[in-house]
């Protein structure tokens, strides 16, 4: 049986969706700063099947943009643990503007030529989690990302 011990300090980042906890493990550039970090793909979950799981021994907690987590996986949580309990769970809304996490398909878009131009979207509808690039109106889905 697999076994992950509990963590001190730091986060659990959980209710990843299956798969998508590499992306969050490689935006977070979890390899090169050299913290702790348990990477748990296709753990059992009720409410999703099987989900992926990140914990992450760190004792700073502004590293992490909650926000950017909600992009990538929308059903994700997060535990900030100390001294090993879980201090706050944090269920991260998506944000309302986003600049250079996405970029803008559309080969014409002024973002594909102007390089010192920041890709920017702004959130269109939750639910279906559909940003509009600020400058050319191409619609981009979460799941493309």
């Amino acid at each position: 049986m697999l076994e992950i011990t509990s963590i001190k300090n730091g986060f659990v980042i959980d209710h990843i969706e299956a798969g998508v906890g590499i992306k969050i493990f490689n935006y977070l550039k979890l390899d090169k700063l050299g913290y702790r970090v348990a990477l748990i793909m296709n753990a059992e979950s009720k409410l999703l099947g099987t989900k992926d799981i990140i914990k992450i021994e760190i004792e700073d907690f502004d590293y992490i943009d909650y926000t950017i987590l909600a992009l990538l996986s929308p059903t994700v949580t997060i535990d900030e643990v100390k001294a090993e309990k879980i201090v706050s769970k944090i269920k991260p809304e998506l944000p309302s503007k986003v600049e250079n996490i996405i970029t803008c398909k559309n080969p014409r878009c002024i973002t594909g030529v102007e390089k010192y131009v920041p890709h920017s979207f702004i959130l269109m509808d939750r639910e279906k989690g559909t940003y509009r690039c600020e400058y050319c109106d191409e619609i981009t889905r979460l799941s493309e990302i």
